[in-house]
């Protein structure tokens, strides 16, 4: 009797997996099949290109998001986000069109495209061919969901590439999209305005609707390059924000110097007011990076969020950009640090072991109460390139006094490069923050 009752109670269990299993998948076209696909198309109306869906203009208020909460966007006035995978996203591409949807959001979508530098031969035709069955199921699985704006084709491919063939499959599969959606336009987003692969585009993938631009510093020498090269086509910048990593002044052991939160902010506010909106004749859309947090050569340089979930002040901006408005509760503003007087230009050297002194100053616009948070950390040593995922060196314990504006610390035991992190909490979900790299001789 107790055998019969374990089996039918795991009978039971199976059957009740099994159901859920089948609803989840009954679920996963449901907005696919009840409502379909929204129109998104680009026109020309005297000389000025834009983008339309559902017939109407729709102004692209987007980021680039990994790992965090859609809602956070949708409540500070964005309304479309992109990605860099379907498959291999933070969220599987159903559930995040789906959540997308709820939240009155659009995806660009990211087709997941091979890399030379990743080791991938486009001269393996068996490969490629692989590779566009791979992409075609994707395209044919979401291409009629609602939340759809447009597809990626391929993140960065250009990043290193040498063979041209790459283009080629990028055309391959924008020619089948055309046929099997005709509801939605295709790119393909470019490492900076490279213009052997707009020339290689131009001659092997005609059949993309636009071209996409990942710009930093030197987006804002976008209109430079656009008369130098006579581009006047529609483009979207997929990825924009925080002066890059390679764009930056170093210290003498080649350590970048980041800027603070609110340098960061700055160079967010110029590059929307100068470059993206006087020239949205052409510029059609674009994807503010990062919204959310990764380590990559800091654990906040490209973020606009912290990895506790607080937001900086970039986030300030871009509420006022998108809704014309500031929040509420501004971010606390903070000012570069110094150890004894120097600066990250300084090329701050300590002696292991001896005792210094650091200082930072912190306004908040509502005069909140700070929190203060340093640590020290190894400079990380990865040689990724291209966004690929890194180490996070870990946070050196007992060698900081106390937490406050102004510290006195002890430098570490082994020579080498480091750097002096602060963060300045505002108890509001707010955070700004700074470091400095400096050498223990």
């Amino acid at each position: 009797m107790l055998v019969l009752l374990v089996r039918a109670n795991w009978l039971f269990f199976v059957v009740s997996i099994l159901c859920l299993s089948i609803r989840v998948e009954a679920n996963a076209t449901t907005l696919q099949e009840t409502i379909g696909p929204v129109k998104v198309e680009i026109v020309e109306r005297d000389g000025k290109y834009m983008l339309l869906r559902g017939g109407k203009p729709y102004e692209v208020k987007g980021a680039g998001i990994d790992g965090l909460d859609l809602e956070s966007l949708a409540a500070h006035g964005g309304n479309s986000m992109r990605n860099w995978a379907v498959d291999h996203h933070a969220e599987p591409a159903q559930q995040l069109l789906d959540r997308a949807y709820s939240l009155g959001l659009t995806v660009s979508l990211c087709l997941e495209f091979a890399r030379e530098r990743h080791g991938f031969d486009y001269n393996d035709e068996e490969a490629v061919a692989e590779q566009f069955r791979k992409t075609k199921e994707r395209v044919l699985r979401y291409k009629d969901h609602p939340a759809l704006l447009t597809w990626i084709i391929g993140n960065e491919v250009n990043f290193g590439y040498e063979n041209p063939k790459v283009f080629d499959a990028v055309n391959d599969v924008a020619k089948m999209i055309k046929e099997v959606d005709p509801n939605h336009p295709t790119t393909t987003a470019l490492a900076g305005f490279d213009t052997k692969a707009l020339s290689d585009i131009a001659e092997r993938a005609p059949d993309l609707d636009f071209v996409s631009f990942q710009m930093y510093a030197s987006l804002l020498n976008m209109p430079n390059f656009m008369q130098e090269t006579g581009f006047n086509k529609p483009y979207f910048v997929t990825e924009w924000g925080s002066v890059g990593h390679w764009e930056v002044a170093k210290t003498e052991w080649d350590a970048p110097i980041e800027n603070t939160s609110t340098e960061k902010a700055e160079n967010y506010r110029r590059s929307y007011y100068d470059i993206l909106r006087p020239y949205d004749d052409t510029a059609i859309g674009n994807y503010v990076f990062l919204w959310g947090q990764k380590q990559e050569k800091t654990p906040t340089w490209y973020g606009m969020f912290l990895e506790g979930g607080e937001e900086t002040e970039v986030i300030d901006v871009l509420h006022h950009v998108w809704n014309g408005v500031w929040p509420d509760n501004r971010v606390p503003q903070i000012s570069p640090i110094t150890i004894e007087g120097q600066t990250a230009f300084d090329n701050v050297r300590l002696q292991k072991r001896q005792s210094y002194s650091a200082k930072v100053s912190v306004r908040d616009p509502e005069n909140d109460p700070i929190r203060y948070q340093w640590e020290i950390r190894k400079e990380s040593t990865s040689q990724k390139v291209g966004g690929d995922k890194e180490y996070v060196p870990p946070v050196i314990e007992g060698l900081i006094e106390k937490q406050a504006n102004n510290i006195q610390f002890k430098a570490p035991d082994e020579p080498g490069a480091y750097r002096l992190f602060v963060y300045a909490f505002d108890g509001n979900n707010n955070a700004a923050h700074a470091n400095i790299p400096f050498y223990v001789d």
